[in-house]
C-alpha cells in the first residue's frame, strides 16, 4: 500500500509529535480507516516530507511522530502563475487540480467582460477555500511538497497591472506569435486565458498595452480547461520539467 501523503499547515520536527489538521485527520481517521503502528507522509510546504508513524487515533484525533525527513523535490525549475477566468461548473475545479498536477506555482481566478460566473460575498469566500482545498489534495495526489497559492479572485484589470519581471502571455486563438518564438523565462512565465466567452477587444486591448504577448497553441481553438492545461504541458516541455 502506498504510504498517504498528507498537507499539514503546522511546524514540523523530527521525533515531536504532531497533531494533524481536522481534514487531514478526518482522511487518515475516518477514511482510510488508519491505525496506531501505520505510516504517512506528511509536509508543509517548507522543504521535504517526513516520515511518520501514527501514535494517536481518536474518533477526532490523529497525531503522528515524524521520524525521518527525506528531501525529495518534484518541483519544476520554471515559476509558473496562471491567470484563469473562472469557467462554469466544475470546469475550475478541474483546471485547479490538473494545473497543480502539473507543476504550476501560483493561481489567480480572473472576472472578466464575458465571464459567465457571478459570484460575491460569502459564496466568493467560500468558493476561494473550495479552490484552496483542490490545490491541497491535488499536491497531496500527485507527490509534491509544495501547495501552490490559489489567490483570492479579482477583476481582469487588477491582475494585467501587477508588477512582475516574468514574462507576460495572453492565450488567444488568432495571435501572431507561437509558443515556441519566447525565450528562456529566467524569472517565470504569467500567463492568461480568457472565459468561455472569450476576451472582448478592449480586453485584448489592454493585456497588449500592459506588454502581455499573444500567443497561439495552434490552428483549433481550445476550450478554457484545455487551453490552461495545453500551455502549461508546452511550458513544461520546453523550459521546466522536461526541457533536459
Amino acid at each position: 500500500m502506498r504510504v498517504p501523503h498528507i498537507y499539514q499547515t503546522s511546524s514540523i520536527a523530527l521525533n515531536t509529535p504532531v497533531t494533524l489538521d481536522d481534514d487531514a485527520a478526518g482522511h487518515i481517521g475516518r477514511v482510510l480507516r488508519m491505525k496506531v503502528g501505520e505510516h504517512v507522509s506528511i509536509f508543509n510546504g517548507e522543504g521535504g516530507e517526513y516520515l511518520s508513524e501514527i501514535i494517536e487515533v481518536t474518533k477526532k484525533t490523529v497525531v503522528v511522530m515524524p521520524l525521518e525527513l527525506n528531501p525529495h523535490d518534484v518541483e519544476s525549475p520554471l515559476k509558473i502563475h496562471l491567470g484563469q477566468c473562472v469557467s462554469r461548473g466544475d470546469k475550475m475545479d478541474f483546471t485547479i487540480q490538473k494545473s497543480v498536477e502539473l507543476g504550476i506555482t501560483e493561481i489567480t481566478p480572473i472576472f472578466s467582460q464575458r465571464c459567465g460566473v457571478k459570484l460575491m460575498g460569502d459564496r466568493l469566500e467560500k468558493k476561494h477555500q473550495q479552490w484552496q482545498k483542490i490545490a491541497i489534495a491535488a499536491a497531496e495526489q500527485s507527490g509534491r511538497n509544495f501547495v501552490p497559492i490559489i489567490h483570492p479572485p479579482i477583476d481582469l484589470k487588477q491582475w494585467l497591472a501587477q508588477q512582475t519581471d516574468a514574462i507576460k502571455l495572453t492565450l488567444h486563438p488568432r495571435a501572431e506569435h507561437s509558443i515556441k518564438t519566447i525565450t528562456v523565462p529566467k524569472d517565470g512565465v504569467r500567463f492568461l486565458v480568457g472565459p468561455e466567452g472569450g476576451f472582448t477587444d478592449d480586453e485584448m486591448a489592454l493585456t497588449k498595452q500592459l506588454e502581455f504577448v499573444d500567443i497561439r497553441l495552434g490552428p483549433r481553438v481550445l476550450r478554457t480547461e484545455t487551453a490552461a492545461l495545453t500551455v502549461l504541458s508546452a511550458l513544461q516541455l520546453q523550459f521546466g520539467d522536461l526541457a533536459n
